[in-house]
């Protein structure tokens, strides 16, 4: 199916106490953290420019399916085509939770499980999204 390769790209980290959690990462791994988009979240860079790493977040803990809190690291891996993605996903006993929405400047983004249960997101990055 991909042309390209379908890197991770992107991880949250979901937690109910920003500060505690934020606290831990910097003085753990010395990731810096900086106040990005909506209130409550913050973008992560965990590595230098030599070795930049993959980008994160840090944000609010939330339900992408109801009932179901988002425990652990929240995955967002880099697709060609989301509307592909989606075919695939539903194709291979996957699920889609969250629908396709678009992220002004950023691209279009899903959620979905895959057959163990496991919810990860999927994007595809397109900076002239609207």
């Amino acid at each position: 199916m991909p042309d390209m390769p379908n890197n991770l790209a992107h991880f949250s980290i979901n937690t109910d106490d920003l500060a505690a959690t934020r606290s831990f990462y910097e003085k753990v791994f010395g990731w810096k953290f900086r106040p990005y988009g909506p209130p409550d979240f913050f973008q992560i860079t965990t590595g230098d420019e030599a070795s930049p790493g993959v980008m994160g977040a840090l944000q609010k803990r939330r339900e992408i399916v109801p009932g179901a809190k988002m425990l652990g690291f929240e995955c967002t891996i880099a697709v060609q085509s989301i509307d592909a993605t989606i075919a695939a996903v539903t194709a291979r006993g996957g699920k889609i939770v969250m629908p396709k929405v678009v992220l002004a400047g950023v691209g279009r983004l899903i959620f979905f499980q895959d057959p163990g249960g496991n919810i990860a997101g999927a994007m595809e990055y397109d900076s002239s999204a609207e």
